[in-house]
Formats: C-alpha cells, sequence, structure tokens
C-alpha cells in the first residue's frame, strides 16, 4: 500500500512539474492585457471628473482642523 501511495505521488508531482511556467505566447498576452488595462487606469485616473474629485479631496485633507 505505502509503495504504491509513493508511485502515485512520484507521478502526479512529476506530472505537475512537467506545466511549471507560461509559454512565450502566454506572456505575450499577460503583458498585452496588462499594457491595456495600465492604459485604461491612466485614462480614467486622468479625466477631468475624476482629477476634480481628487483635487478636492485633497484640499479636504490640507484644509483639516487637526
Amino acid at each position: 500500500m505505502r509503495e504504491r501511495a509513493g508511485k502515485v505521488w512520484a507521478f502526479l508531482r512529476e506530472r505537475c512539474r512537467r506545466d511549471v511556467g507560461m509559454v512565450t505566447s502566454e506572456y505575450a498576452m499577460g503583458i498585452i492585457a496588462a499594457v491595456g488595462f495600465a492604459l485604461l487606469l491612466y485614462e480614467v485616473v486622468t479625466s477631468s471628473q475624476v482629477k476634480a474629485e481628487l483635487q478636492a479631496i485633497v484640499k479636504r485633507a490640507l484644509s483639516a482642523r487637526m
């Protein structure tokens, strides 16, 4: 029983090792997705509405009484 469990464990461990990392095409797709998300985030943060809200938050924080 113990020997069989050891063989099964070794098989599963070897099977998982073969598919460890991403291949080049997966890295490329991940980078494209990250850049797209960064551009979207940049557009949102630099929009006039968000910029005005952030400025209002900073003004409120600086004018708060302590």
